[in-house]
């Protein structure tokens, strides 16, 4: 992996070979790319619906007028472009790599994307993999975009390593599921993060509860929610939770995620993402003037 530490044991925040984090590049190489602002979605572990989440935070930041993109980093197991209904392959000319684009607009860049059939097994090691994903950054014809979503794979491999380092990263967005053991998981990538100096900005609970139809009563059914205590714990700005809801999994298979109305439930995670986009506007401009 390039940029990363030769050393056993990085000596600026002592994980094992994960290399203290470089300033990475500010835009793609690209000339047709305007990236503003790069956000990461990630989770502790698989099954959190942490590509759902992407989803539907970038649908939101899309409805209020913004431009918005998606780079889907889970290269082996893609699922963004299922969920809004894309279908076909990219195409590509003498200036990088296009996007595709959903219904409504929104940019999308994904393996799944690439594949003759989107059901077909990507069994690549990680240098490919590591590889791919800084074409998909670098090469890919963004055009002018303000809100670049970045659905991570599960865990901290070296693929997480690889966007820390090599993306522009403002903030990242934890997803988690009311677990104590799924909290415990979440607060390693949390805790890795902080070590190479990406502020985590929010914490989306997700399956928190169960609304009965015919009650209207909130059921717990995987014990209390824990979004509170671990946004505290791991001194997260804001957090929000979801429910378990048979029309996200309905939507998603329709290809309709963005027809979702999450109503206000993820609106203090939007409002971290603009908070952390206006600090690092500001810091562009000081060191401009400085310059």
């Amino acid at each position: 992996m390039s940029e990363e530490c030769s050393a056993s044991s990085c000596s600026s925040c002592g994980v094992s070979g994960c290399g203290s984090r470089k300033a990475p590049e500010e835009k793609p190489k690209t000339a047709r790319a305007n990236v503003k602002h790069v956000i990461g979605v990630v989770s502790g572990k698989g099954g959190v619906g942490k590509s759902l989440v992407t989803s539907l935070l970038a649908s939101q930041m899309h409805k209020r007028g913004l431009k918005v993109g998606i780079l889907d980093a889970d290269i082996t197991g893609p699922s963004i472009p299922k969920a809004f209904g894309m279908s076909g392959r990219l195409t590509a000319d003498n200036d990088g790599i296009n996007p595709g684009m959903t219904e409504s607009g929104i940019k999308v860049m994904s393996v799944n994307l690439m594949l003759p059939q989107e059901d077909m097994a990507v069994a690549w090691r990680g240098p490919v993999i590591t590889g791919l994903l800084k074409q998909f950054w670098e090469e890919t014809n963004w055009e002018d975009v303000d809100y670049l979503f970045v659905d991570m794979p599960p865990g901290t491999s070296d693929i997480f390593l690889t966007v820390m380092q090599s993306f522009p990263l403002e903030g990242i967005v934890t997803v988690s599921a009311p677990q104590e053991l799924v909290a415990m998981i979440v607060g390693k990538a949390v805790n890795l993060a902080h070590d190479m100096n990406v502020p985590v900005i929010g914490l989306v609970e997700n399956m928190a509860y169960f609304k009965c139809d015919e009650c209207d009563k909130e059921h717990f059914i995987f014990g209390e929610p824990q979004g509170r205590f671990v946004a505290k714990r791991y001194q997260i700005p804001a957090y929000s939770t979801l429910p378990i809801d048979p029309e996200f999994a309905r939507l998603c298979d329709m290809g309709k995620v963005e027809d979702y109305d999450v109503a206000d439930k993820l609106d203090p995670i939007i409002e971290q993402i603009e908070i952390a986009s206006r600090l690092a506007d500001a810091k562009k401009e000081g060191e401009q003037a400085q310059g």
